[in-house]
């Protein structure tokens, strides 16, 4: 699951950029909200950046800036779950006409918090 963060992460960065630049990865370890032990890993690209109008709803399912037909608008709703799921965050910093830097921080033990079983009724 978090190669497919990570994967999302990457894409849009490398679409950030269409007449080419520099993706960065990066990792390193970070305190963790509750002071625990964390890592975060951050994948920064040289586009346009993010507007500040916009910012509060990029995580937002089926939202996207990109042409219909060239995205579902998930890729960042589906990472955000993941990573919010295994009990980290995503960060955001953007510069308008620098780029932009997604920050993902993890707690080590990042476990998937456990979801229920949906209920079935198997009586006949």
């Amino acid at each position: 699951q978090i190669e497919q963060v990570l994967l999302n992460l990457l894409s849009n960065a490398v679409d950030a950029m269409p007449r080419g630049g520099t993706v960065r990865i990066a990792l390193a370890p970070a305190p963790g909200a509750d002071g625990g032990d964390a890592v975060s890993f951050a994948v920064s690209d040289e586009g346009m950046g993010i507007p500040e109008e916009i910012r509060d709803s990029i995580f937002d399912p089926f939202f996207s800036t990109k042409e219909i037909g060239k995205g579902t608008g998930l890729g960042l709703s589906i990472s955000y779950g993941i990573v919010r799921d295994h009990g980290g965050d995503i960060l955001l910093e953007s510069q308008p006409g620098r780029g932009t830097t997604f920050r993902v921080i993890l707690p080590r033990d990042g476990k998937p918090e456990p979801r229920l079983a949906p209920q079935t009724d198997h009586s006949s």
